[in-house]
């Protein structure tokens, strides 16, 4: 089970005027669930996204790229579990191509229009007629209020649904955002998450929307780590329908903007987050601060250095307070010109290491006692600068092979 974790119920998860989501069963993997979502978008929304760096990245990643990039509006998002419908080659774009094209005739809109998100196995061909085939029902079920249906629907070694809503005041009116996500594992991303979506019907113009979109991730998403893989599919896609009674949002000067952006922070951070608390086999919750560095370049790189490391990570499944990991990977990230001697962290309260070597006050308890907790906050001080970064993480358990060592059954 996630740690610290309570999943969203349907009730909780508030509708966006615009956004209505519908699921269905295509049999993809050998499960009985639903696997397909279509989401439809009222005329006049807008959509922006940021996609994974993996050079060998997914065919429906590339096909979300073509058609942000042409079309000026998005109707519609077509997702599927359980087949990543990556390393698959010219015919993966075809058959992401043709999903788009299913579904632009079903809702009566242009192909370019729709966007297309994948996740599951890598490399197995898109069963693409099981989709098309699936997309009749997956209309007929569209609905505001289907937000926890899809959720459930997007799932693969996720061990419970990660969706969270808010609905703010701006200017007198109500604006709302709903968003969701998921993912457990092969997460580092570098730029979002494995696959995540979130709504507001808000009134953002489109060039705006696409700069929020790469700062939203960077805050979030591309704050945690499971396993240090980034995926071949990792995708986050901003929408804005515009269906608030609002005037336009359309500049970063927009004073109305700092709610909206503060609200859809909120909500990208608590889904990444989730992520990271349902690591699979999570059983700990690791926060990591770097600062006092020369610049956040250096700040992350440290932070993920200790953030990845398999032996910090097993160190802390174990509660083990083998500290010397997190020192040996502060210098593994650090720059060459680094002085370990301006160098102190802390695990949580507790000074541990102080000007480059072990505090006089730390004892192998207070090491144990820290480690023993659900929630951890690894805090580095590198002594030389005012920058500073957080990176999300957690560790790694024997649960986490057995789920990797069986993903394709």
């Amino acid at each position: 089970m996630p740690v610290n974790y309570t999943p969203p119920t349907p009730e909780s998860l508030l509708p966006v005027a615009g956004v209505e989501l519908g699921t269905a069963a295509a049999g993809i993997k050998k499960w009985t669930r639903d696997d397909v979502v279509l989401i439809a978008l009222a005329e006049g929304a807008r959509a922006a996204g940021v996609f994974t760096q993996n050079r060998f990245c997914a065919a429906p990643v590339i096909v979300c790229r073509e058609h942000l990039a042409q079309a000026g509006a998005t109707r519609a998002l077509l997702i599927n579990a359980g087949n990543a419908n990556a390393g698959t080659g010219e015919p993966g774009l075809s058959d992401a191509r043709t999903t788009c094209a299913a579904v632009a005739q079903t809702l009566g809109c242009a192909a370019q229009e729709v966007l297309p998100f994948s996740t599951g196995v890598i490399m197995e061909p898109l069963p693409v007629d099981r989709i098309v085939a699936a997309l009749p029902a997956a209309r007929a079920a569209l609905s505001p209020t289907n937000w926890h249906a899809a959720v459930r629907a997007i799932m693969t070694t996720d061990s419970v649904p990660k969706a969270a809503s808010r609905r703010i005041d701006v200017g007198g009116a109500q604006v709302t955002i709903t968003g969701m996500a998921k993912g457990a594992g092969m997460i580092a991303p570098n730029m979002a998450t494995m696959l995540g979506f979130v709504a507001t019907d808000a009134p953002i113009a489109a060039p705006l929307l696409h700069a929020l979109a790469i700062e939203i991730a960077d805050e979030s998403f591309n704050r945690v780590t499971i396993d240090g893989d980034t995926s071949t599919n990792d995708s986050f896609v901003l929408i804005a329908t515009g269906k608030a009674s609002l005037a336009p949002i359309a500049s970063a000067g927009d004073s109305r903007l700092a709610a909206v952006r503060a609200a859809l922070d909120s909500v990208a951070q608590e889904l990444a987050q989730a992520i990271v608390r349902d690591g699979e086999g999570a059983t700990k919750f690791i926060t990591i601060v770097v600062e006092g560095g020369r610049d956040v370049d250096e700040c992350n790189r440290v932070a993920r250095a200790i953030a990845n490391s398999p032996l910090v990570k097993t160190a802390f499944f174990a509660s083990d307070p083998n500290l010397g990991r997190i020192v040996c990977a502060i210098g593994n990230g650090a720059a060459a010109d680094l002085d370990p001697a301006h160098v102190s962290f802390w695990l949580d309260d507790t000074l541990v290491v102080q000007d480059g070597g072990r505090a006089a006050s730390y004892r192998e308890e207070h090491g144990q006692r820290a480690l023993a907790k659900a929630e951890i906050v690894v805090r580095v001080a590198l002594g030389r600068g005012s920058a500073r970064t957080t990176v999300w993480t957690c560790d790694l358990s024997h649960e986490y092979v057995s789920i990797n060592a069986d993903y394709r059954s």
